[in-house]
């Protein structure tokens, strides 16, 4: 069968004789609160593009690149995907992930807020069309607070952890659980202003004695029973959960994840206050930035990349983030009135708090050589260090020697 090519002028004319190009689009862990809202955008593509049909699929996060990967080799790549900067890195790297410059419309890749687009730029190329992203705030049950005689809630992180063990102390309840897991703690290094790549990044630095300091001073408290095991296994998975169940005093979080609280359990919910997540010396806070990319493997990049953006835009953007309690990277979006609007109940709370900490605002993820296995190898020597009992300099000294011979290539 003769294969029919559409041009991008064909597709915003949606000529009669043409066949509809039929686009796979995948989002991650959307369904099924968000829903009607991501039809609905789906909708509005599909009635400004006449000639373009969207099949999305929404899938469990943490499929998505052993997914896209096996969707790749099998030829069935789909045309957007949605991922976070840390799965971009691995993907692009491999040769898996197109640039959107040169296919994207004229005009919309200058949409992005400058730091939001820099998350996905490799070798001055857009390989990723900034999505959503969502400030950490802490979260606290107002109940378990007055149990443990807690008057004020943290506003540095030494007093996030003097109110963690109070609380633990006085009511035998977690503080809080923080998520130290796969490579938290290069980030927790960057919020305490501790570099871990050299200047002209060729060299890792996370070994220094104030490095050790500060891993030491996580483990004291997993040693003293103040963190449970699944900080450093399961995460903010394992947090949301317990703090839904009324088990946890605090939780750092993104905003996005006070709706399942309230979904959850609405007694919690009820006893919930928001502040913003205390700054630590490095005066910024990691923010995961969520992106929608093409992939290599789509026959229809054109058709993709203006999906990509149109999803990505403006207007998208802002009802977006009304609906799921986050925050927009576009420019125009970030100035809207309603993110500085506070209100009644734990996610008007929230929203007043992102707004307070967006300047802070940061994806503090690394673009590396070789990403997989120098993470992996980072990843491997924390879980070392608190469930086998490894020496903390010892173990951060092999890690670096094993990341510097790859950043030195």
């Amino acid at each position: 069968m003769k294969r029919i090519v559409l041009t991008l002028g064909l597709l915003s004319l949606g000529g009669a004789s043409a066949q509809p190009t039929t686009l796979e689009f995948w989002t991650l862990s959307l369904k099924p609160f968000f829903t009607d809202l991501i039809q609905g955008q789906i909708a509005a593509f599909e009635k400004a593009n006449p000639g373009i049909k969207v099949n999305w699929t929404d899938i469990p996060f943490d499929t998505v690149t052993q997914r896209l990967l096996a969707a790749t080799a099998a030829g069935r790549s789909p045309d957007v995907v949605n991922l976070n900067a840390e799965f971009l890195d691995r993907l692009q790297e491999q040769g898996i992930i197109a640039p959107l410059d040169g296919i994207a419309p004229q005009g919309s890749l200058d949409q992005y807020l400058p730091r939001a687009g820099a998350a996905f730029t490799y070798g001055g190329k857009l390989y990723g069309a900034p999505w959503y992203w969502a400030p950490k705030v802490v979260a606290y049950n107002t109940a378990i607070f007055k149990k443990a005689g807690v008057t004020q809630p943290p506003r540095n992180t030494a007093e996030l952890i003097r109110v963690a063990r109070q609380i633990k102390d006085r009511t035998g309840t977690y503080g809080f659980l923080p998520d130290l897991q796969n490579l938290e703690f290069l980030y927790l290094f960057q919020e305490e202003g501790l570099p871990v790549l050299s200047g002209d990044g060729k060299r890792a630095v996370f070994n220094s004695p104030q490095h050790v300091a500060l891993i030491r001073k996580y483990l004291d408290l997993y040693k003293a029973g103040y963190l449970p095991e699944a900080a450093i296994t399961k995460g903010y998975e394992a947090a949301t959960q317990q703090y839904s169940n009324g088990q946890l005093g605090m939780l750092i979080t993104g905003p996005q994840f006070l709706i399942r609280v309230q979904n959850d359990n609405k007694n919690v919910y009820d006893q919930t206050r928001v502040v913003p997540y205390p700054l630590g010396a490095g005066k910024v806070a990691h923010t995961p930035l969520m992106a929608l990319a093409v992939p290599q493997g789509s026959r229809n990049k054109a058709a993709a990349a203006r999906l990509a953006t149109f999803m990505t835009d403006d207007t998208r953007q802002l009802e977006f983030a009304k609906a799921t309690n986050t925050f927009p990277s576009t420019r125009r979006a970030v100035q809207d009135p309603y993110f500085t609007r506070g209100g009644a109940g734990a996610v008007n709370e929230s929203r007043l708090a992102m707004s307070r900490t967006i300047g802070a605002a940061q994806d503090l993820g690394l673009i590396l050589p070789d990403a997989s296995r120098l993470q992996k190898a980072f990843k491997d020597g924390i879980e070392s260090i608190f469930f086998r009992g490894a020496d903390i300099r010892t173990t951060l000294d092999n890690v670096v020697k094993t990341w510097n011979a790859s950043l030195g290539q």
